[in-house]
């Protein structure tokens, strides 16, 4: 009887779910692309990606579980493109992160709620997502300073490390400033951080 009791699950079942999750998944980016995650509940979400709330509760467990697998989720969609070469500075990548949020504004909006909730008590499961992206994006900004540093794109006498904190900082200020007025000076703004992380021109010789 024990045996029977802890006979694993048909591999077919097992397969069936992960299909029926991501397909829940893919429903619910569309939505949070579109209208973002603030006013909303986890029964609401599951009446508009067309689901039942029970069924969102047992693939996803709480409301903040789905909003940190629909933004991982995104995320690596992202990830998928073509890869950005190692010789663009982190300001022009910016600018392509800018550009890309400017279509999905809702799940700009949906990462700047989960970091706001990560500051919160209560909300362990947004602490270690923003915790754990703020290291990993740091860490490969970093790389991408060393690379153009030795290239003589960046500056040398700049902290890599340091600079990737400033340049998230700059990208999720910025960020935040767009959602709260369209008009926000965004490319000056990099236009200025560009130059101030550019090696300066020699001696003599006009900056380019």
């Amino acid at each position: 009887m024990a045996e029977a009791e802890h006979q694993p699950t048909p591999r077919g079942s097992y397969a069936k779910g992960v299909a029926r999750r991501q397909e829940i998944l893919d429903r619910a980016i569309e939505v949070f692309a579109k209208r973002g995650s603030d006013r909303t509940s986890l029964r609401a979400i599951a009446e508009e990606v067309g689901v039942t709330h029970a069924a969102l509760k047992h693939y996803f467990g709480s409301l903040e579980e789905l909003l940190i697998a629909v933004y991982r989720q995104s995320e690596s969609r992202g990830d998928d493109w073509e890869p950005v070469p190692p010789d663009v500075t982190p300001t022009e990548l910016l600018r392509r992160w800018s550009d890309a949020n400017h279509e999905v504004q809702g799940l700009v909006q949906l990462y700047s709620s989960l970091v706001a909730s990560a500051l919160e008590e209560g909300h362990p499961a947004a602490r270690e997502f923003a915790t754990e992206r703020f290291v990993r994006v740091r860490t490969e900004i970093a790389e991408r300073v060393r690379h153009n540093q030795r290239a003589g794109r960046i500056r040398a006498d700049v902290d890599p490390l340091a600079t990737a904190a400033l340049v998230i900082a700059a990208s999720d200020g910025l960020q935040t400033q767009w959602l709260l007025d369209p008009d926000a000076p965004q490319d000056a703004a990099l236009a200025l951080l560009d130059q101030l992380l550019s090696e300066p021109a020699p001696a003599g010789r006009p900056a380019v």
